[in-house]
């Protein structure tokens, strides 16, 4: 994107004047800097669909990687690549019970962080 297009599409003070204030108060507010790095990377993990909607079965019960197969006509492999990433990120746990593994939601932020960004884009 050209110079140009970037001014057309962000509006600009008309003067240079640095709010030390404000920007004090946001310098104190603001995480370190490994917390937002880790925050983003939390962020990366919502940003594939699969993941989004292995989420929402988790929502609804516990089950089994053959469950959510089932439920997103996906493949167990490709299932178990994404809860394998979900694990990771500590947004789901699991639980064997004899030659079964089941899973679920971590805690209920992830529902939290979900509802938020449904809200956000469903807002007019």
């Amino acid at each position: 994107m050209t110079n140009h297009l970037v001014d057309e599409l962000v509006e600009r003070c008309d003067s240079v004047e640095v709010h030390e204030e404000l920007l004090k108060i946001v310098e104190e507010k603001m995480p370190a800097e490994e917390e937002l790095y880790d925050l983003a990377e939390l962020f990366k993990v919502f940003g594939d669909s699969t993941r989004i909607r292995i989420l929402f079965v988790l929502f609804e019960a516990e089950v089994c990687v053959c469950d959510l197969a089932e439920a997103l006509h996906m493949t167990q492999s490709a299932i178990s690549h994404q809860l394998k990433i979900l694990k990771q990120s500590r947004l789901v746990k699991s639980r064997r019970v004899g030659k079964s593994v089941f899973y679920s939601l971590a805690d209920n932020h992830v529902r939290k962080i979900i509802d938020n960004g449904l809200e956000h884009i469903e807002e007019d």
